[in-house]
């Protein structure tokens, strides 16, 4: 049983890396236009110790300009990312297509892709600041009866003390772990999630058709 279930699982990765060599070159034809208006914003969730490949990382955003990506948060959770930040930024500054943001640029301002880096500790620095803000105005204001914060009381918290944040369309996963890996929580209500497998093994046909597939997708929004 178990080397039938190896050899299926050999037949079926050789499938996957066939039918991905064929999107790559352009033989499939559904792959060929992507309607990438329905991703504004992606993210990219790296598992921190496959975020120490920082060729692979470096490759991906330039696969991701290449298919027309104008906006881009990469995260993992122990931060690696944000501590390269400096080296793949400086890697990509011949490319004009790249470019560094922090909160208080405006997205939609911008030419070319906008790179946002984040880790764990920014969304428990969020919540804790949000949670004093709210604290405050609860204790200052006159109506002295038992607060009951809503989702809403949360959003306003958070944009009122800076961390208005874009919300990703398309979330796509690289590691061993089928999670966000603690990716900020209020920022991924409505994202769509997808995992990659491992950064080592990615391919540029295995990232066009996941955008593919999300762009394909019909959201209903509850009210």
């Amino acid at each position: 049983m178990h080397l039938i279930l190896s050899m299926w699982f050999y037949i079926l990765g050789l499938v996957f890396m066939f039918e991905s060599f064929l999107i790559s070159n352009g033989l499939l034809k559904r792959y060929k236009t992507l309607n990438i208006s329905k991703v504004q914003y992606l993210a990219i969730v790296i598992d921190s110790e496959e975020a120490l490949q920082t060729l692979k990382v470096l490759n991906l955003l330039r696969w991701l300009a290449a298919i027309g990506l104008k906006s881009v948060c990469l995260y993992d959770k122990e931060g690696v990312l944000k501590r390269s930040k400096q080296a793949i930024t400086e890697r990509l500054k011949s490319e004009k297509r790249f470019k560094e943001i922090s909160r208080s640029d405006p997205l939609h301002d911008e030419k070319g892709m906008i790179l946002e880096f984040i880790s764990s500790s920014d969304g428990k620095e969020a919540v804790a600041r949000a949670a004093n803000f709210l604290l405050e105005k609860c204790y200052s204001s006159e109506i002295k009866e038992k607060p009951n914060f809503t989702e809403s009381d949360m959003a306003d918290a958070l944009r009122a003390i800076g961390y208005q944040s874009s919300d990703p369309d398309l979330m796509l996963v690289y590691g061993p772990s089928r999670c966000h890996l603690g990716f900020p929580a209020w920022r991924i209500r409505y994202t769509e999630i997808m995992h990659m497998g491992s950064l080592k093994y990615m391919k540029f046909g295995f990232l066009i058709k996941a955008i593919y597939n999300f762009t394909m997708v019909h959201q209903n929004y509850g009210t």
